[in-house]
């Protein structure tokens, strides 16, 4: 099978043929249909996540297919069955083979391409929002990155939940993307005095960062009594760091969020969560945003979308021909 390699990590991977995976106990191997690109996966080429996978190996973490075949001591889904799943590498190949635990059946209303990056920007939003953050209705939503592939959801979601929602991304074009998913308030990423702006809208409660930067600094000085911030991550490249005594002046607490964790150590959490959110896309009550699909081939260059902030939404690789 064909397969994306990575055999030094910070060097470009390679396409490459390796043999067909055989489903080991309690394994499923699936035909991969899509895989849907994030952040992380640069990190990961680059040795630089959470989690460091030793070279060689194949990169990807999330994706959509069909089960082809059930190892020993599986009782399904059965062959044949259209499937999303996360996984901590090893997505963009033709052929996986995952602990069927990792599986979410697909409603007929989600297509390969919408369900490959569906997983990982959902989970993350819905798990952050509804479980550590816990917005509430009627709540202010602060999003930086908002035109990204989690900062999208983060809005969309926000608003289901029925918070209000403030949007920062770089751009018309960006901004509009989000105004789109449900914001009701756009600021420009690249517009000074963000704490002013905040305060001028009355503050927030929940900040949903997963840029980093001068930003997270700003949102925590703009933060209401008892606001939440979510750290989701780092895309500026820059770390935010915390001056405690703003926490203690307004009681404010501040959370990171790591899908990949709850993945590990609460799977029956992050099971309910995306059970939740395929029957939300059912319903039609929420829209993936698929900015860009592209052939397996492609990879690198779907890559490089991400690195300079080209797309929004999510950026799609399709490994079988549609």
């Amino acid at each position: 099978m064909r397969a994306w390699q990575v055999m030094e990590l910070g060097g470009e991977p390679t396409l490459a043929s390796l043999p067909p995976p055989i489903p080991v106990k309690g394994e499923v191997v699936l035909r991969v249909e899509a895989v849907g690109l994030n952040f992380a996966d640069m990190l990961a080429i680059q040795g630089k996540y959470q989690v460091r996978q030793a070279p060689p190996f194949v990169p990807g973490m999330e994706l959509s297919g069909v089960v082809e075949a059930l190892g020993p001591g599986v009782e399904g889904p059965a062959p044949g069955t259209r499937v999303l799943a996360t996984c901590p590498a090893g997505a963009l190949a033709e052929r996986i083979s995952l602990p069927a635990h990792r599986l979410s059946p697909l409603p007929d209303t989600l297509g390969f391409e919408e369900a490959a990056g569906f997983p990982i920007a959902y989970g993350t939003s819905h798990l952050a929002l509804t479980h550590v953050a816990r917005l509430k209705r009627c709540e202010t939503l602060f999003v930086t990155g908002a035109a990204g592939g989690v900062g999208l959801t983060a809005v969309e979601i926000g608003k289901r939940l029925g918070a209000r929602v403030i949007a920062s991304a770089r751009g018309e074009a960006r901004l509009e993307v989000a105004r789109q998913a449900g914001a009701d308030v756009l600021i420009d990423s690249e517009t000074p005095g963000l704490k002013d702006r905040l305060k001028a809208e009355g503050g927030v409660d929940v900040v949903y960062d997963a840029v980093g930067g001068p930003a997270f600094d700003q949102a925590l000085r703009a933060c209401r009594p008892e606001g939440r911030l979510l750290a989701i991550g780092f895309a500026s490249g820059e770390v935010p760091q915390i001056s405690a005594n703003l926490l203690l002046v307004k009681n404010l607490t501040v959370s990171g969020f790591w899908y990949g964790g709850y993945e590990a150590h609460a799977p029956g959490l992050v099971a309910d969560s995306m059970a939740e959110l395929l029957r939300w896309r059912a319903e039609g009550l929420i829209h993936p945003h698929v900015s860009h699909v592209m052939p397996f081939e492609a990879f690198p260059e779907g890559l490089a979308l991400l690195r300079e902030r080209k797309a929004t939404g999510k950026v799609v690789i399709r490994v079988q021909a549609p």
